[in-house]
């Protein structure tokens, strides 16, 4: 792809209203996937670029597993061992009130620009399908932080415009309704995190999921975030005392 294809294929005003709509209700995750839609430009393409070049990568490109029925089977999840990476997701979740499956609902609701290839149309899914794991993976929670610094912790390990305007675009918001809490910080260690750690997309997670999770954090070199859990106990220590 060209810049001049790259340019053509994006659509700021849907990413401005998009993102004015997410920070009015920053449980409508659908308006996550229209921004990252309308800005993507060739950022999947240079991906798919980094993956071919990895043999893990290009070994997954080959085989195109798919993760989402073994994140959707919660019989087979619940049977593995007490720590494993599948039993935490799954405890994760189901406090959560999530399926494994929600996030392709919310997926299909962005509009559609430049036709993705299969390896291209592969990569979003997988990236799309993982994402809860990547909570349980960081140690980020579902709060309004927490999904901020995993988008950061994302955007630095597979570069998109979308994330990044959402990234910055909720953190002035952020600023302004919590002054107290670094965001700067808290947004910068999820960045780096996701700088030193393995890259997740070239990850096999089918085979990974009975592992135990704290092994498996340090194989992939996942330090814990620190600024963000300081932040967060923060954050609840002054709402109780305002209560």
């Amino acid at each position: 792809m060209t810049l001049l294809d790259d340019i053509r294929y994006l659509r700021p005003l849907q990413a401005l209203r998009s993102v004015r709509a997410l920070i009015d209700n920053p449980e409508n995750t659908g308006e996550v996937f229209k921004i990252i839609e309308a800005l993507k430009g060739d950022s999947l393409a240079r991906a798919v670029a980094r993956m071919e070049a990895d043999p893990q990568g290009s070994a997954l490109l080959r085989s195109k597993p798919a993760i989402l029925p073994l994140l959707s089977d919660r019989e087979a999840l619940r049977a593995l061992p007490e720590g494993s990476l599948g039993r935490t997701y799954l405890d994760f979740v189901e406090s959560q009130y999530l399926s494994a499956d929600g996030l392709v609902a919310a997926s299909e609701e962005a509009p559609r620009g430049r036709e993705k290839n299969a390896d291209e149309r592969w990569l979003a899914n997988r990236l799309r399908d993982i994402h809860d794991l990547q909570h349980v993976m960081c140690g980020y929670g579902r709060d309004e932080l927490g999904e901020l610094c995993l988008l950061a912790f994302m955007c630095a390990q597979t570069p998109n415009r979308g994330i990044a305007f959402i990234i910055f675009m909720c953190s002035r918001k952020f600023r302004q309704e919590a002054p107290d809490i670094d965001i700067d910080s808290c947004v910068a260690e999820g960045r780096r995190i996701g700088e030193t750690a393995k890259w997740f997309a070239t990850v096999n997670w089918e085979q990974r999921l009975a592992q135990p999770l704290d092994i498996l954090r340090s194989e992939l070199g996942l330090s814990a975030p620190v600024v963000y859990r300081d932040a967060l106990k923060a954050r609840v220590a002054d709402c109780c005392a305002s209560a």
